[in-house]
């Protein structure tokens, strides 16, 4: 059964790189590109960031005029900054709303379409062979373990497929991430300035 294989696959490959990336970083990076949708959210922050600018510009010119020697003009700058601030908090409260509702569909579409299936395809199909050992070539060990809990003796099961699977890609992200860090590591050495020759011998003297 080839298309549960790579299913299976497919949903460890999942599994490990939320665990590496972080499922907080996951959510900012696919919150920042449904803003850049054309949505009415995406449409209602440019709006944000309009009104934002304008309340920074009312701010500067509010601290900027005298309270004494202008008030009429002071008068007029105040209500109207204390308006925009109003008006920018309701927005921000609407946004933080939104964007925790965002966060709770994502962690349960994920939370379904990965733990969920972790449980329930290995319960489901729990006595289908994934694949069929050679004969003869293991001991009966082997093909007892590589079976568990109830597929047929001599193929390997779905559990042990997707524990091999989740073994195997957690070795390759780790060999990944190694590899990654001394490349960084010594990139960041290189870019180091190189000492004088001598300098240490005059400072020693």
């Amino acid at each position: 059964m080839p298309s549960l294989l790579l299913v299976i696959f497919g949903i460890e490959l999942v599994v490990q790189l939320v665990n590496t990336i972080g499922a907080n970083t996951i959510n900012g990076l696919l919150w920042r590109i449904y803003l850049s949708l054309p949505t009415p959210l995406s449409l209602e922050v440019a709006a944000q960031r309009k009104k934002q600018k304008e309340y920074l510009a009312v701010r500067h010119e509010l601290n900027a005029t005298s309270s004494q020697d202008q008030f009429a003009k002071w008068a007029k700058l105040r209500r109207q900054h204390d308006k925009l601030l109003e008006e920018l908090e309701k927005q921000k409260s609407s946004q933080d709303a939104a964007r925790a509702s965002f966060d709770r569909y994502l962690t349960t579409t994920r939370l379904v379409s990965t733990r969920g299936l972790q449980w329930f395809l290995p319960f489901w199909y729990s006595k289908q062979p994934m694949f069929w050992l050679p004969a003869g070539w293991f001991p009966y060990y082997v093909e007892w373990f590589a079976s568990f809990p109830r597929a047929p003796m001599g193929s390997v099961s779905i559990v042990v497929w997707q524990m091999a699977c989740a073994g195997v890609l957690a070795l390759i992200i780790e060999a990944i991430l190694t590899i990654v860090g001394f490349v960084g590591a010594s990139r960041q050495k290189q870019k180091q300035p190189v000492p004088a020759a001598g300098a240490g011998s005059k400072k020693d003297s």
